[in-house]
């Protein structure tokens, strides 16, 4: 019988369980990227889906970082999240390595390298601030002091106060994913905010399951000890977020 499960992709009696408490709904979006335009289908289709629910649910939305870069609206992506954390409770909004590097500009503007070539320039735009082609580092010190005058102040709050990580019930969600070998109390920032391959690569369990971004696949995954949320949606018009309601765990997607 335990062949057949295997063969046809049902659970095995021994595999491990998880779920979040009863009567809590959960919807976990990945990177957004700067696609604002994709965050409000795909949160349309989240306010559609709580409301065919029959059950009177807790709802909580928890997105896994990477709000901005590479997409030409990053600031309209952080408006709707302010907005939101503003008007609804349990909304969670988490750290990506992103988010750390933009913060980074406003802090010491010449370690910008990486942050420009992944997408920075794009973030800036957004927010009215231009550099040229091959900035120098007046461009780059003049960029950092005018993205800090015209940020709004609950943008930079926002950013500032973005969780690491979060755990409900026996789901654990973070940006990039942790540390096969390290317990959960002891991860590293940079792990959770950046890391890849060897985490991806691990097939070691938890103890919790880990939903996580950063790592883009084709569509979501859903693995034994992890699930995989970001589907490049800046690049493939696909935003994607995992729903979780008790033991089950399903997809809705732009």
């Amino acid at each position: 019988m335990g062949l057949f499960s295997n063969i046809f992709g049902k659970k095995h009696v021994d595999e491990e369980v998880f779920r979040v408490p009863d009567g809590e709904l959960v919807y976990a979006v990945g990177d957004i990227h700067g696609r604002a335009d994709l965050l409000e289908k795909l949160l349309k289709k989240i306010f559609a889906d709580i409301e065919a629910q029959a059950i009177n649910s807790k709802v909580s939305l928890v997105f896994l970082g990477d709000y901005i870069d590479r997409g030409f609206h990053s600031k309209e992506v952080i408006d709707i999240l302010v907005r939101l954390q503003r008007e609804m409770e349990n909304v969670v909004c988490l750290a990506g390595n992103h988010e750390d590097m933009l913060l980074q500009f406003l802090d010491d503007p010449l370690s910008a390298d990486i942050w420009l070539q992944v997408g920075g320039v794009a973030a800036l735009a957004s927010y009215g601030v231009y550099l040229p082609d091959a900035p120098e580092t007046n461009d780059l010190v003049n960029a950092s002091n005018q993205l800090g005058d015209v940020m709004p102040r609950g943008h930079v709050e926002f950013l500032r106060d973005l969780k690491e990580h979060y755990r409900i019930g026996d789901y654990y969600f973070v940006h990039a994913g942790v540390r096969p070998g390290v317990v959960l109390d002891a991860q590293l920032r940079e792990d959770k905010l950046s890391i890849r391959q060897e985490f991806t690569e691990a097939r070691c369990q938890y103890g919790v399951k880990i939903v996580h971004g950063h790592s883009v696949v084709r569509s979501a995954e859903n693995l034994p000890n992890r699930i995989a949320i970001d589907t490049g949606a800046f690049a493939t018009g696909m935003l994607t977020a995992g729903v979780f309601s008790k033991d089950e765990v399903r997809f809705l997607a732009t």
